[in-house]
């Protein structure tokens, strides 16, 4: 690495890390913003593609080379990314003893470091299980907001979606990958799996040939070292390992199989393996570029077929990112979805390229230090060895990156996170030699996709229960007393009960998740009854639910059933908008009404905010599920 003044430089070129679990050295990718990040120059500035080989922590394939850790790389900090990426593809659950034989790290390393990441609100603790939190998703959220194609392009692709009543996604370039940044997913019974973060190999996917029509000669001999090494795809978890290929079909180039022949972009024909030749993804590449879209035929697997089109960056001309209309074949042939199609798929995409021309560049934004290095300074305090605090101020140079500072020079970062030049310098260094960051001109840096890759894909299918069902226990163990969480029907005359954490009491309140009851007669139906703009709908007085509105809880005391009190209080999406209630109920014998009031409803309304903290990570940029 050279260093000028104490600045980080390009620390000796593109980042050695992966565009698929494999690759090789690599330049620039066609990827978000064609290479390295410039600074904000274009109306969707920002995060750079990563570079290429295998990143430090992760499962290299037999074969492949794994890059040479910088000498002033942060160790801590690979470690704590090596644990996040296994927890991320094992589906967000692991315990510390299959942490300890996935990562290859000592039991003791692997507790310090789950430690510091349940102190960070990154993981739970949950009995033998460490558990992904929402609030990890707040680092692949510094990545999407700086990329700004999610915030720009998300509605007409989610209108696109119902218009035609087929999944659509969003996806940039990855190196020798893509990956998702958007979902907009129909609910059949054979619908989509992909999750907003999954990395997919090039070449089994509509939008690879698409990106793979920019890609440099180096960029190419990464893609073939990668397939060399990892001939069935086991470095990608998110899609299912590619059938082996005997050497006489891998010598055989086959025929072509391009994106504008009748079969589409490959012969999956219900095999699902993407049994392509190297030369067969090749041919596909230079037909997307000649016909400016591409098909799947079944290349992921049987039954899944998809048409793509790039949306380009009016600053540069190059793929910002690939729009896709994803389809079943018992819906639609791959030739089928192309002619019916592909026509209005084209036309979302020059309405998408024309947001992003009008859109221009945000202005920078600045501000005071997050203060997360003061408290990483004092967690360590409190908690000793079993804090790493290498690894806390290591993640919070992440956090400085978003939407108005897609590029960031060191001292910048340092700025953003209070932390010192050195500290920052180091974590740069890091974070570029695990590909999470690329360098860019005038000594600025950017995130780069694989940002995504840590812990963003599982945690995108979280639900409202699913955030509030942890906090709801742990009120329910500090007050010995049952709690809930609801939302309100459609008709907007019950309730459904969507979550519950029982009280360790031989007698308490007895409901189920699912259950539903009179909205008017419970305490959460009364919260959710004040929030409705519709003025006089309930059979509940209206001076109620004014008092509701105003005091910001509502308090049964016996009416809905003679012994029983209950105490509720409204939780908020990050629009401010009240999605759905919490509350206590317990025996009127155990507390008066002023009781509640005086000591369950702040215990109450701590949780709920810690529950409204989460939800508004978690649905930055994604739809969550309210039950």
């Amino acid at each position: 690495m050279r260093t000028s003044g104490g600045s980080a430089e390009s620390m000796g070129g593109p980042a050695e890390s992966s565009g698929g679990p494999a690759g090789g050295p690599a330049e620039s990718a066609g990827g978000p913003a064609g290479g390295p990040a410039e600074s904000a120059g274009g109306p969707v500035g920002g995060p750079a593609t990563a570079a290429a080989a295998v990143p430090a922590g992760a499962v290299a394939p037999a074969g492949a080379v794994v890059p040479a850790v910088p000498a002033e790389a942060v160790a801590p900090l690979i470690r704590g990314v090596r644990v996040l990426r296994q927890l991320t593809d094992a589906g967000g659950m692991l315990s510390p003893s299959a942490l300890e034989r996935a990562t290859g790290l000592a039991r003791s390393t692997v507790d310090r470091i789950t430690s510091t990441l349940a102190r960070m609100g990154y993981v739970r603790l949950d009995g033998r299980d460490v558990v992904l939190a929402p609030r990890l998703m707040e680092l692949g959220n510094a990545y999407l907001a700086a990329l700004r194609l999610p915030t720009l392009l998300a509605a007409h692709a989610d209108a696109l979606a119902d218009e035609l009543d087929e999944s659509v996604s969003l996806a940039v370039g990855d190196l020798d990958g893509i990956r998702f940044i958007h979902q907009a997913t129909r609910r059949r019974a054979m619908s989509l799996s992909f999750r907003i973060g999954d990395l997919l190999p090039a070449e089994r996917t509509a939008p690879g040939p698409l990106f793979a029509s920019e890609w440099t000669r180096d960029q190419w001999r990464a893609w073939r070292e990668r397939r060399a090494a990892d001939p069935e795809d086991r470095g990608f978890p998110a899609v299912p390992p590619r059938e082996p290929t005997s050497p006489e079909a891998a010598a055989d180039s086959g025929s072509d199989s391009g994106s504008g022949s009748d079969s589409g972009s490959g012969s999956g024909s219900g095999s699902g393996s993407g049994s392509g030749t190297n030369t067969d993804f090749e041919r596909r590449a230079v037909r997307a570029r000649q016909d400016g879209w591409a098909l799947d035929d079944q290349l992921i697997e049987p039954g899944l077929v998809a048409v793509s089109v790039p949306v380009r960056d009016p600053g540069t001309g190059r793929i910002a990112c690939v729009a896709s209309v994803v389809s079943h074949t018992s819906r639609h042939t791959a030739t089928g979805l192309r002619d019916t199609l592909l026509p209005r798929l084209r036309a979302a995409v020059a309405e998408m390229e024309g947001v992003l021309r009008d859109a221009g560049p945000l202005e920078p934004v600045s501000g005071e230090p997050t203060g997360l290095a003061a408290w990483t300074g004092a967690s360590k305090q409190r908690l000793g060895r079993e804090f790493v605090e290498s690894l806390a101020r290591g993640l919070t140079v992440l956090t400085a990156f978003g939407e108005g500072r897609p590029t960031l020079t060191l001292t910048e970062v340092a700025q953003a996170t209070g932390l010192a030049r050195a500290t920052a310098r180091r974590a740069l260094i890091t974070y570029e030699h695990l590909g999470l960051v690329a360098p860019g001109p005038h000594r600025t840096f950017a995130l780069t996709p694989r940002v995504l890759s840590l812990g963003f894909p599982p945690l995108s299918r979280t639900s409202l229960p699913r955030i509030a069902g942890p906090h709801l226990a742990d009120l329910a163990a500090r007050l010995h007393e049952s709690a809930s969480l609801a939302v309100l029907t459609p008709t907007g005359e019950e309730i459904q009960y969507t979550a519950r954490a029982a009280a360790d009491r031989v007698m308490s309140v007895d409901i189920t998740v699912g259950t539903r009851l009179s909205a008017p007669a419970t305490s959460l139906g009364r919260v959710l009854l004040a929030a409705r703009e519709e003025k006089g709908s309930s059979s509940v007085a209206p001076q109620v639910l004014e008092d509701v509105r105003e005091q910001g809880y509502a308090l049964l005391d016996e009416e809905w059933e003679e012994g029983l009190r209950s105490i509720a209080v409204p939780i908020h999406d990050r629009t401010g908008m009240v999605v759905a209630a919490a509350n206590v109920a317990l025996h009127a014998a155990r507390r008066t009404a002023q009781e509640c009031v005086r000591d369950i409803l702040p215990e109450l309304r701590t949780t709920a905010a810690r529950i409204e903290t989460e939800l508004g990570v978690a649905g930055r940029f994604v739809r969550l599920k309210l039950y």
